[in-house]
């Protein structure tokens, strides 16, 4: 994903209070004032700043209204869902990190039986409580998050997720647990990576790199410029 960083070299010289007059000999003599900033208590000069990388993003218009609604509901229901993604995305994480150090194979067995009595203590109230199309796009959401479809975690963690999937996630939805997060074949996986940047940049989410590489400005292009057609 390309991201734009801005480094601002200034001119002149900032000074915060005084210098005294051997640090300003010390600068004349190895540059011109121009070259460098001096920032108060930072004994180090440097010709530039490196800022936080910031995304551009394209300004938001709809066709009509239904399509800004059809934006909105999408919006509602992936900012719903997102949290679960991210934190499955972690457990996993910590998982496997832990499951890593584990030589035993009775020892691994018992902690996947404790992550999963974890997991559906935490998840399975709240998962009863989504729609039918929350639970689609928090699949793909897994799969953007963590790299591995709903359905090979399954099968990678076997025993561990297997009731806590199929029981509580597939049963319920009647989704497909091998639908994967794809916004550069899917229009709609593009819209809720548009939704995502833009509440990553708000604040309103908390920034988890997806695990599933593409470029968010070819998808722009292609979504949005070259189709000729808004949001």
């Amino acid at each position: 994903m390309t991201y734009l960083k801005f480094i601002f070299i200034v001119f002149p010289v900032l000074l915060f209070a005084q210098v005294n007059k051997t640090a300003e000999d010390t600068i004349a003599q190895s540059a011109t004032a121009a070259d460098y900033i001096i920032v108060e208590g930072d004994s180090i000069f440097r010709r530039s700043i490196d800022l936080d990388e910031v995304m551009i993003l394209h300004k938001l218009s709809f066709k009509d209204k239904e399509a800004r609604i059809r934006y909105l509901i999408l919006r509602r229901k992936t900012l719903k869902v997102y949290p679960y993604a991210k934190l499955a995305a972690e457990r996993l994480d910590t998982m496997n990190a832990r499951l890593a150090s584990l030589k035993k194979s009775r020892h691994k067995r018992k902690y996947a039986k404790q992550v999963q009595k974890f997991l559906e203590d935490e998840f399975s109230e709240e998962l009863k409580k989504m729609s039918r199309t929350e639970g689609q796009i928090l699949v793909k959401l897994i799969h953007r998050q963590t790299g591995t479809t709903a359905f090979d975690l399954v099968k990678q963690l076997r025993n561990g997720w297997r009731a806590f999937w199929y029981n509580t996630t597939a049963s319920l939805f009647d989704i497909a647990l091998k639908r994967e997060f794809n916004p550069v074949i899917e229009k709609e996986d593009y819209l809720i990576e548009d939704i995502l940047q833009r509440s990553f940049q708000s604040g309103l989410l908390k920034r988890q790199e997806s695990a599933i590489k593409f470029d968010f400005y070819d998808l722009t292009q292609k979504w949005v410029h070259q189709q000729g057609t808004k949001d």
